[in-house]
């Protein structure tokens, strides 16, 4: 129980109305007088206000299908309920909740037979809105958590009648994640809930006492930005106050009994026979330098009475981890329960004391250790790189993953839990590479809920993946052969569908539902029969934003100047001809990646078989608008002979970004001299970074980035060095560094409250203060209330409306560029 928490058309005059002066956003020169929010054009703002498809959720005996109706874009009144920000975690005071900008509310849902009848709507309080759904293992009953004034209700849905009631009052304590889950037998659930008595919050108004210090003393502590974190003794007793549960039995039918003493759970699972629970619990001294996930902490086993019958692990604060991705804690991690037994432990350790420059054959060693918890861990085996997660499957058989981020290399292993010591070499492959992705093992829930291995009547373990391929990504369904790697497909997707399996109706695999969508269908569940193929449609959703359903897109391939293979999807309005139109105005919207090889770097995958729709503040929109679109065209960083990627990040990003322009203006769909690029987070980075270092581009879009990297001291995305350690990387790749050389206009946009590491909105602050010193051309906008991502329906209109606009400006309506 996890309690916590990336060709054909419209009419061509509808589409391209805005390449005239004519239209909402001919006069785009001005600012608006008054800030207040704006609407996008239309039909962007139609498209944001429709209602969102049903998310599916099928029960775990593939029987029942349950639609959940979810919530429209929260307005910005619902983001403007309180909120604390504590200990890396923002929490709703109001409901002992995680943030609104948190939580996307469903509103409704009603159940339906996989082989068939009628719909059955399931009644809720009138203006009801919930979250976390979770089928009971025996599948007989839905919990979810209902939103009350006061705070969180836990519900139950009995499958057979369709019918809810609530089991609590408002107690539930979700501040740290779910806040509940199912007891293996399903004869009720383990709950968090606030204390009895607990009081009101402490008032942390009153006139501080003294100042706060934090004092350290030749202790190495490196650490990566974080934000939220507790900075006073107010905090402190905030955190403690809301973030403190009482764990509870509450049975489906029968007397409800606290388990233990309150505490700051950080998260608690039953075992999967339900006689022990596994706790991680917080400790004082609280740290302002981390979140709460690298407090102390306890790590201990109880019976269901609260007694305490085992202690893993007793950790110190972990706030001195090299921030090297390869860097782990001394001590226990990844401390779980075996899913395939009644009661048995399984953690990791690391054999180099978590020192990744440590010189030694093997890195981390997985334990196990079964109740009654009196015998000494077991051994299951020795890995000579960073566990990567196991998946259980049966008493002789597990799959134990292991990864280096250095090399980008991963090894799986078969295993033997009942003969456990050493394990048997599955595969090894570059985990970046696609196209020889061999797919994740299938699971299927077990009698106690947990997930499992599903075999084949031979015995083979089966697997599903993405099936990328450079002319499109078919799904498929294989058996891997446990003792040689070698895997057989059972089952790939059609070449014009992108469907994938959901999951079986029958034992021996024959019938499955999957998720089919085509390039003009919307994803729908279905029934296959993999012997006959015939199909049975479960759902029909239909097209969210059919004023898109005409707009075109292609694979485009190319290469940058040293031979790296490059792609991008380009996408063009409806009733667009390239002979009659000629080429269009274009936004090029990118993320860089970083690689170590070049061969992996230049994968392409062609999208044709998806179904593509915007949603959010998506820079597909424009679209509509009459712009080309060049999306995510390939901006690979790569790392040769032992370099670090980094060591050449401008250079390769211009020549990416050079590459990518050439390719879209040869196809005679671009205008060179009227193409904008942007990006959200690092994309905003690369923006400012290309228009610093290039005269590409007309105009930049750059949201919630971040351009100091000195300002994120300790690695940032996939650096791992540190700023004294590569003083002059930092300081070229910093867009900050070059404002002096930033000669096109840009468009910054950030969200006040961004809670990303390394994004804080100061970023954008300072980088535009130094553009506006130096004469720059920029606009800078922040939205209220507005995380790393935009929430409130105000808050994304605004975005497009502010997108649209300087596009109007710079690109469509923009005068020839001024001779050099």
């Amino acid at each position: 129980m996890m309690m916590r928490v990336r060709g054909a058309g419209l009419a061509l005059a509808a589409v391209l109305m805005a390449s005239t002066a004519s239209g909402a956003f001919a006069q785009t020169a001005a600012a608006p007088a008054v800030s207040v929010y704006q609407q996008p054009p239309s039909p962007i703002a139609d498209i944001l206000d429709a209602k969102p498809t049903p998310s599916p959720m099928l029960s775990p005996d593939r029987k029942i299908l349950v639609l959940l109706d979810r919530s429209n874009l929260p307005s910005i009144k619902a983001l403007a309920e309180p909120m604390l920000r504590l200990a890396g975690t923002r929490i709703n005071p109001r409901n002992n909740g995680m943030a609104e900008s948190r939580v996307s509310w469903l509103t409704g849902l009603s159940l339906q037979a996989v082989d068939g009848g009628p719909a059955r709507v399931v009644a809720l309080p009138a203006e009801a809105r919930f979250t976390a759904p979770r089928f009971s293992p025996d599948a007989k009953s839905l919990a979810f958590v209902l939103d009350r004034p006061t705070g969180l209700e836990l519900w139950v849905v009995d499958v057979a009648t369709a019918r809810a009631r609530k089991l609590t009052e408002p107690v539930v304590n979700m501040t740290g994640g779910t806040g509940y889950e199912w007891l293996p037998d399903s004869s009720g659930l383990l709950v968090e809930a606030v204390p009895a008595g607990r009081g009101p919050a402490p008032d942390v108004t009153t006139a501080p006492t003294g100042p706060n210090i934090e004092e350290t003393a030749g202790r190495v502590a490196p650490v990566r930005t974080y934000q939220d974190l507790l900075s006073n003794p107010g905090d402190e007793a905030l955190f403690d106050h809301y973030f403190t549960s009482q764990l509870t039995l509450v049975p489906l039918n029968g007397r409800v009994r606290t388990i233990g003493a309150p505490a700051v759970y950080l998260d608690s699972a039953a075992s999967p026979d339900g006689k022990y629970i596994l706790h991680e619990i917080a400790k004082r001294p609280y740290s302002y330098a981390v979140p709460d996930d690298l407090f102390p902490t306890e790590i201990v086993v109880t019976d269901l009475n609260g007694r305490v019958v085992r202690t893993v692990a007793d950790l110190p604060l972990r706030d001195d981890v090299p921030t090297a991705f390869d860097a782990v804690a001394p001590g226990p991690r990844s401390v779980g329960w075996r899913a395939d037994a009644p009661a048995t432990l399984t953690w990791v350790e690391a054999l180099d004391g978590g020192d990744l420059k440590r010189e030694v054959e093997f890195r981390d060693r997985v334990f196990m250790q079964a109740a009654p918890f009196t015998a000494e861990p077991v051994k299951l085996i020795d890995l000579k790189e960073r566990f990567g997660g196991i998946v259980w499957g049966r008493d002789d058989l597990a799959v134990v993953n292991s990864r280096w981020f250095n090399t980008r290399h991963e090894t799986r292993f078969v295993v033997d839990p009942s003969n456990p010591g050493e394990g048997r070499v599955l595969l090894e492959r570059n985990y970046q590479a696609r196209y020889d992705d061999p797919g994740q093992p299938v699971t299927q829930p077990n009698a106690a809920g947990r997930s499992v291995i599903r075999f084949d009547p031979q015995g083979r373990i089966l697997m599903s993946g993405a099936g990328a391929t450079p002319r499109g990504a078919f799904p498929f369904l294989a058996a891997m052969d446990p003792a040689t790697g070698r895997s057989e497909r059972l089952w790939t997707s059609a070449d014009t569908d992108y469907e994938a399996v959901v999951g079986f109706l029958d034992a021996d695999g024959k019938r499955v539902v999957t998720q089919r969508e085509t390039r003009l269908d919307p994803p729908n569940l279905q029934i296959r029969d993999l012997t006959t193929g015939q199909t049975t449609a479960l759902t029909h959703f239909p097209d969210p934003a059919p004023q898109l359903a005409g707009a075109t897109r292609q694979l485009v391939t190319y290469e940058r100047a040293d031979g790296v293979k490059l792609s991008g999807t380009l996408y063009l309005p409806a009733g667009y001809d390239k002979d009659r139109d000629g080429p269009l105005p274009m936004l090029m919207w990118a993320y860089p990646a970083e690689f170590t090889d070049a061969a992996v770097a230049g994968q392409t995958v062609d999208v044709q078989n998806r179904f593509v729709r915007p949603g959010g503040s998506s820079h597909l929109f424009l679209l509509t608008q009459g712009y080309a679109i060049f999306d995510n065209p390939s901006m690979p960083i790569i790392g040769k002979d032992g370099a670090e990627p980094n060591d050449t990040y401008v250079e390769q990003l211009v020549a990416d970004a050079k590459a990518a322009v050439d390719a879209v203006v040869g196809m005679g769909v671009a205008d060179r001299d009227r193409i904008a690029v942007g990006g959200h987070s690092y994309g905003a980075f690369m923006t400012a970074n290309l228009l610093a270092h290039s005269d590409l581009f007309r105009t930049g879009i750059a949201r919630s980035g971040a351009y100091n990297r000195t300002l994120t001291p300790f690695g940032f995305q996939s650096e791992q060095r540190n700023y004294w350690e590569a003083t002059e990387i930092y300081t070229e790749m910093s867009p900050f560094t070059y404002a002096n050389k930033l000669n096109e206009p840009i468009l910054l946009i950030h969200g006040e409250a961004d809670d990303n590491s390394g994004t804080f909105p100061v970023q954008s602050e300072r980088f535009y203060a130094a553009l506006k010193g130096l004469g720059a051309t920029a606009r800078y906008v922040t939205l209220p209330l507005e995380a790393h991502g935009y929430r409130a329906r105000e808050s994304v209109g605004h975005t497009l409306w502010e997108m649209t606009r300087w596009m109007d400006q710079y690109v469509k309506n923009a005068p020839p560029r001024a001779a050099e």
